[in-house]
C-alpha cells in the first residue's frame, strides 16, 4: 500500500478557486502515474486529471482550461489547482497512484479510475451557488 494524504478541500462559492495537495510517502517511488478523481453523492467515482513523472498531464473535458494538475517530484507532492468552480463539482476529491511504474510514460497516464490501485482518504470540496 502506498500512503497518500490529500488536503486543501473546503467550502467555496461558485466561481472561486481551491488548490488541493496530495503527499506521497517519501519512501515510495514517485516515478509513477498519479491522478485526481472525485465522487459526488450518489454518483460513481470519476476522473479529473492525471500526470506522469515528467509533468505531462491529461484532463477530462469538463475541467479543461479551469483545472491544472502539477507535481513536485522533490517533495513527492501533486497538486490540483481548481478555478471557476461550479456547484455540480461538489464532491470528495481523491488522489491516486498507479502501482505499475512501467505505465509512467508520456501520454500513458490517464484519468481512468480503474488504472489506479492506491487511493487516499479524500478531501471534501463543497461549492455553493
Amino acid at each position: 500500500q502506498v500512503p497518500l494524504v490529500e488536503s486543501g478541500g473546503g467550502s467555496v462559492q461558485a466561481g472561486e478557486s481551491l488548490k488541493l495537495t496530495c503527499v506521497l510517502s517519501e519512501y515510495e517511488d514517485n516515478e509513477r502515474c498519479m491522478g485526481w478523481f472525485r465522487q459526488a453523492p450518489g454518483k460513481e467515482r470519476e476522473g479529473v486529471a492525471a500526470i506522469d513523472s515528467s509533468g505531462s498531464a491529461r484532463y477530462v473535458d469538463s475541467v479543461m482550461g479551469r483545472f491544472a494538475i502539477s507535481r513536485d517530484q522533490a517533495k513527492n507532492n501533486i497538486y490540483l489547482q481548481m478555478n471557476a468552480l461550479k456547484p455540480k463539482e461538489t464532491a470528495i476529491y481523491y488522489c491516486a497512484a498507479d502501482s505499475d511504474t512501467s505505465n509512467d510514460e508520456v501520454g500513458r497516464c490517464t484519468p481512468l479510475p480503474d488504472e489506479y490501485d492506491y487511493w487516499g482518504q479524500g478531501t471534501q470540496v463543497t461549492v455553493s451557488a
